[in-house]
């Protein structure tokens, strides 16, 4: 398997600088994530080969964070946290607008890839509840009228790209 440059830099610069080649999983498979979209077998393989770990072992990492995932999303995957806060503050009904707009359920993506949809207990967003992260980006505060301002950005941006 073959990544990018950019992934071996930043790998190697993570290995040398924590005390074991384990701290390094989480960070590595986000990069990794990154590139490739999902995380493969062969990439699981990889990083157990390099790390010194069983592929159990890094299958364990991948399921116990959300963020980390073996099947392919969407170009934009938007998380919809339901936790106390948000709930109280009407993250539920967010994540419902969210699967009627995009015609999808929780973990499911569209059709033409752009979007995948997850519930999530908690991206650390209560004092601006109700909130959703897409990709690495936090929107706080939202409604569904809000919401949909949202999607319709992150569609305009790869319109955009396509007429470049």
């Amino acid at each position: 398997m073959k990544l990018s440059d950019q992934f071996e830099q930043r790998f190697h610069a993570m290995i040398n600088h924590y005390p074991t080649k384990r701290s390094v999983l989480v960070p590595s498979l986000l990069y990794a994530q990154d590139e490739l979209g999902y995380l493969t077998d062969e990439l699981i393989a990889e990083m157990a080969q390099r790390l010194d770990l069983t592929d159990l072992e890094i299958r364990n990492v991948i399921s116990y964070y959300s963020m980390l995932t073996t099947q392919p999303r969407g170009k934009f995957n938007v998380q919809v946290c339901t936790n106390i806060a948000c709930m109280l503050r009407g993250g539920e009904e967010i994540l419902d607008h969210c699967k009627r707009k995009l015609g999808i359920g929780h973990k499911g993506t569209t059709r033409d890839g752009l979007f995948s949809l997850e519930e999530v207990e908690c991206i650390g967003a209560c004092s601006w509840a109700p909130a959703a992260q897409v990709n690495y980006d936090f929107h706080e505060n939202l409604t569904p009228e809000r919401m949909n301002e949202v999607l319709q950005d992150y569609r305009r941006k790869v319109h955009q790209q396509e007429n470049c």
